[in-house]
């Protein structure tokens, strides 16, 4: 997928840290991977973002956020600028219970004015989940 020269990782984590939201959730760049067009972004175990108080258990919009999150930053990481969400689903699989999130951003395309990414979230372990994918706007502006 040629888009340009596409950012490199501590110019996403500096981007991704530039929003107070992102700051409160913690989330932290792993890996930009060209060869597989994958970036990974971990949210840590936080228990103020639980479903309920003492369950372990993400809540559901916690996961869902990073879902849009990631799949954004998957096509920022293309252009080098910031874009809008156009819409995302989240699929939930199984409760994510006293783990990290780790988002992988799997860029499909990137085309003039749309772009597309799955996200699979998975616990530390590997386990699968909840997956989602995104469009965004590829318009500069």
């Amino acid at each position: 997928m040629a888009t340009g020269k596409r950012l490199e990782v501590p110019e996403l984590q500096d981007m991704l840290d530039s929003s107070p939201f992102h700051r409160l959730l913690g989330l932290k760049l792993e890996k930009a991977d060209e060869s597989t067009d994958t970036l990974i972004i971990r949210l840590p175990r936080n228990p103020q973002m639980e479903r309920a108080d003492k369950s372990g258990q993400h809540h559901g919009g916690v996961i869902a956020t990073l879902i849009d999150i990631a799949g954004d930053f998957g096509v920022i990481w293309h252009l080098g600028y910031g874009v809008p969400t156009i819409n995302f689903r989240t699929d939930y699989l199984r409760p994510a219970i006293e783990t990290d999130l780790v988002a992988t951003s799997i860029v499909r395309r990137i085309g003039k004015t749309v772009a597309v990414c799955d996200v699979e979230v998975t616990a530390e372990n590997g386990k699968l989940l909840a997956i989602g994918r995104g469009t965004y706007s590829a318009s500069k502006g």
